[in-house]
């Protein structure tokens, strides 16, 4: 069962909680090998099926007025897997970067971005990836992210790297570097932090995934696995988020007061 809904219902299920959504959804989409295990099917079906409910996810992320979505499709310690399981995943990229839900997508004035190392891929999908990046990037609706050969860790040193590289070419000192000079360097800096991150799959924990944005983000682990996560489990992330009091170092305060100086 996906995440799929009709409008009316989907505006049914939010119309109490629209205040409270997250701008911002990072997902840790885990369990696909589990769920294929489970089932006597090969990895490579159980990637084809979490394919599926991130399309759908996406969906409903525009349906509900979410601003942006960060997907952890490929770490950088994925390269360690099987190399059958890596290759099938390459393919699924690649399939998935020419189906007809990108047009659709961009019908939709949905945006897509990628950030990650991507050198390591293949020339056809880097070049996949960079068309649908070009294909989307004047949309002003719904972002989302994928997260490619990526990781936390990689990150910040790369954030780290580019800013000695300007302290060494003499384009600024070392006593100007702040929290704000990295903030300016590392992944998704034009977009807020993220304020939710699911991650399904039972597992608890960051697993090198946007470590730096992370800083304030609401945490959400739920034992689905990710080709199970249908819209009932999404609306219970989200429920559980709309009842988190965010402090953010300060004085908590409730929601509804939160919105209201906002």
């Amino acid at each position: 069962m996906g995440l799929s809904g009709s409008l009316t219902d989907m505006e049914n299920i939010t119309r109490d909680t629209k205040e409270s959504l997250p701008q911002h959804i990072a997902i840790i989409m885990d369990g696909n090998n589990r769920w294929a295990k489970a089932r006597s099917l090969s990895a490579k079906s159980g990637h084809r099926a979490g394919a599926e409910i991130a399309k759908d996810l996406v969906n409903s992320c525009v349906r509900r007025g979410i601003g942006y979505l960060t997907l952890f499709a490929f770490s950088s310690e994925n390269w360690l897997r099987p190399h059958k399981e890596v290759q099938g995943l390459m393919a699924l990229f690649l399939a998935v970067l020419k189906r007809n839900e990108i047009n659709l997508l961009h019908k939709n004035n949905v945006k897509l971005q990628f950030i990650g190392n991507r050198g390591d891929f293949s020339k056809k999908l880097q070049m996949n990836m960079q068309e649908v990046e070009e294909l989307t990037a004047a949309n002003t609706g719904l972002k989302v992210v994928v997260a490619a050969d990526y990781g936390g860790r990689w990150d910040i040193a790369n954030a780290a790297r580019v800013i000695a590289g300007k302290v060494a070419a003499g384009k600024m000192s070392s006593s100007e570097i702040d929290v704000e000079t990295v903030q300016q360097h590392i992944c998704l800096n034009d977009y807020p932090d993220p304020d939710l991150c699911i991650r399904t799959g039972g597992e608890r924990r960051l697993s090198n995934f946007l470590l730096w944005q992370f800083a304030y983000s609401e945490l959400y682990f739920t034992e689905c696995y990710w080709p199970d996560f249908n819209e009932l489990e999404f609306q219970l992330a989200l429920d559980d988020f709309a009842q988190r009091q965010r402090s953010f170092g300060g004085h908590k305060e409730p929601r509804a007061m939160e919105n209201k100086s906002a």
